[in-house]
Formats: structure tokens, sequence, C-alpha cells
């Protein structure tokens, strides 16, 4: 080495995804040999996405909801960079963006979730908000009951997507405004719940007309006004909250990344490593994993932490790679707004509010494994 001191590989990880979270806590244990790690991030602290349902029913505090990734990134010694990421050079190893100079990367690692296309809609980005990123729809959440609470604004809710993700949060939203009058219907431009067993669309459906909810299906969003919904046949729908759950896509800095893409995400094969690069990585709904195509999912991005962890090290020459085979199916928990909750798994629906307790547990476990001493 003619006494030269070899110098520290370049992690970067660009996004505070779960993933990512789970790699920087499992790193506390077992640090990279010889790497400095970097994360880049928007905002030191990242919201665990499975409890926002519990926070609109005003079951958890807004805080409980965050994951600290400045104290994770503490405990191994790595650097945060607070900024957004909108650029990967692969011929010169560096990633840029908005916020911070360019960082050199010998490993790099995307876990950056998805966006939606609801804000192309004139109007949106005026008078609605999308559900994530969660912090902005919390906000304007809380000073929406107040204004409504304050006899300001007419309590006209709604939700355009009607997925498991809209159904949950109409409940949400539902059960928080029990006991006072209001209005609240869940749009989609196609059929409602596609993705879930039918026993379980079943009952949920029931749920929706239990607390009063509105089902509009085949229905075209054309524009967002102040206090209402425009649709394609020139209905206006009243509604002085409106939040986006639906037309969820990548980002579109990935298109001049010249990474392989599969309509915009990122294919990555059984290592989670992208197809045609081998020093980057991509994980969580921002990644379309080609040895297995799965719809897009939270769980997947929590199990795929321990895989990608071992895969840096392995690309660091210091152990083995492993294969990440996600399951076919998975156990849905889905919140019925109050402290009950539906599971679906294999078409055979269960509900009470056992599986409640169940969800909380294993919420309040998850975010448990993020505090802890520096």
């Amino acid at each position: 080495m003619n006494g030269l001191k070899r110098q520290p590989r370049e992690i970067v990880l660009i996004g505070g995804g779960h993933t990512h979270a789970l790699v920087l806590h499992q790193l506390a244990q077992t640090p990279f040999p010889r790497a400095r790690v970097t994360l880049i991030t928007p905002t030191p602290k990242a919201p665990y996405t499975g409890m926002l349902p519990g926070f609109i029913a005003g079951h958890y505090a807004r805080e409980d909801l965050d994951i600290d990734l400045q104290h994770l990134i503490a405990k191994i010694g790595g650097r945060l960079v607070l900024g957004k990421v909108d650029r990967l050079d692969r011929a010169a190893g560096v990633v840029g963006g908005q916020g911070f100079d360019d960082i050199r990367f010998d490993l790099a690692s995307v876990d950056i979730g998805i966006t939606s296309d609801l804000p192309a809609l004139p109007g949106y980005a005026e008078h609605a908000v999308s559900a994530k990123p969660l912090g902005a729809y919390a906000q304007r959440w809380t000073a929406w009951l107040g204004q409504v609470d304050g006899g300001v604004l007419r309590p006209e809710i709604a939700v355009l997507g009607a997925g498991v993700a809209g159904v949950e949060l109409a409940l949400a939203m539902a059960y928080r405004l029990r006991g006072q009058r209001h209005i609240l219907r869940v749009i989609d431009r196609g059929r409602a719940l596609p993705n879930i067993g039918a026993f379980a669309r079943k009952r949920l459906l029931s749920h929706l007309a239990r607390f009063g909810i509105e089902v509009l299906e085949h229905v075209d969003v054309t524009a967002i006004e102040a206090c209402s919904v425009v649709c394609a046949n020139g209905q206006r729908i009243g509604a002085s909250f409106v939040v986006g759950v639906a037309g969820t896509r990548p980002q579109d800095w990935l298109l001049q990344t010249g990474l392989d893409l599969e309509r915009g995400f990122i294919k990555v094969d059984r290592h989670l490593r992208t197809l045609n690069e081998g020093r980057v990585f991509a994980v969580g709904d921002c990644a379309h994993m080609t040895h297995a195509p799965r719809p897009k999912a939270g769980v997947f991005a929590v199990r795929q932490a321990p895989f990608l962890l071992a895969n840096l090290r392995a690309a660091l020459g210091a152990g083995p790679w492993r294969s990440y085979q996600p399951q076919r199916d998975y156990l849905k928990l889905v919140s019925l707004g109050g402290q009950t909750a539906l599971a679906d798994k294999w078409g055979l629906p269960l509900e009470g509010r056992w599986l409640w307790r169940l969800k909380d547990r294993i919420d309040a476990k998850f975010m448990r494994q993020f505090n802890g001493p520096v």
C-alpha cells in the first residue's frame, strides 16, 4: 500500500424510508467495515405510515409516528445531509440535489417511496392535500378540524382513491368526526377496493355504509375548487377538505439516472441491486422486483432491510450475498376507525378489537427499536 492509509468506502443512503431506517438501526450493532454512511433525506424525522389512520382517528399523538433519523445516523457515527436528491450520476459516482453539494458514493441505495400524479389536477395544489407525505396531511387535517369546530367550514370531506388506504383513512376521519354532522365521500375512477379479498371487501363496504360514507365509483375528477370537487360530467361535489390517496407513481428524477426502469420504478434483482449498475441498490415502493413482482406495500420494505444490509456488506467484500424472496400473500390489518380492525389473508377475513390491539402491539414494537441511547 506504499504506506498510504486506505480511505473508507462511501455508502450513501438516498431517502429515509422504512428499509433505510431499519438498516441504520441494525448497523448500530454490526457496523460496516471501513465504510462511512451518509443519509440524505429532506427532514430529520420520517413518519411511520402504518400508524397514520390511528393518528387521524385520534388514537395517537403526532409525535408518536416519528422515526428519528438524526438519532439513528448519530448512533453509527454517520453523516446526515438534509436535502432532496434529484440527480444520480453513474459515470461520476455522485448524487446531487437541492440543499447540498454533490456527494460521492462507492455504493448507494435508493429508498424514496413514490409520489402522486394528483397534484397535476387543476386546483389540487391550492385546495387539496395528499396523504403522503404524511406531515403535510397531518398539519392540514389538524387545522381543518379547528376551522370546523369554530364553525368556519362545513364538515364535508372527499377522499380521492377508494383502495384500502383511502377507505382506511375515510373510516378514521369519520370516527374522529363521530357525534358531529358531516358528509364524507370516497371517490374513485374505477371500482372500490379492487385489491382485497371478496369477503373483506364486502365487510369494508358495510363499515363505510355504517359510518354513512358514500362511495362513488367510476367517477373521473377533473379539477379541485375551494369547496368542491369537479367531475368530468360537470358535477360539483361539495368538499371543504380533499385528500388524495390515488394516482401513485415513481418520482420523475429517476428517469434521468440511466438506471434500468419498469414504468419509472427502479428494476432490481433478487439481491435488491439495480440491473445495470452494480453499485446502486433500491428498496421499498420505488423499486420493482424483477424476480418477484409484488404490489406496493409496506410489509415488503420492512422485510427487505436485513437483505439490503447483508448485500451492502457483500458488495464491500465482507459477507455472503442473500436473496430476497417476498411472500406471495401477507396479513393485511385494516383499521376500522375505532379501536377495532379487520384482517385479510388467503381471502379469509377476521375482525375485532383484539386485531386492533395486535396491530397496536406490532406498531409499538416497530417504533420502540428506533429509540435508545446514542
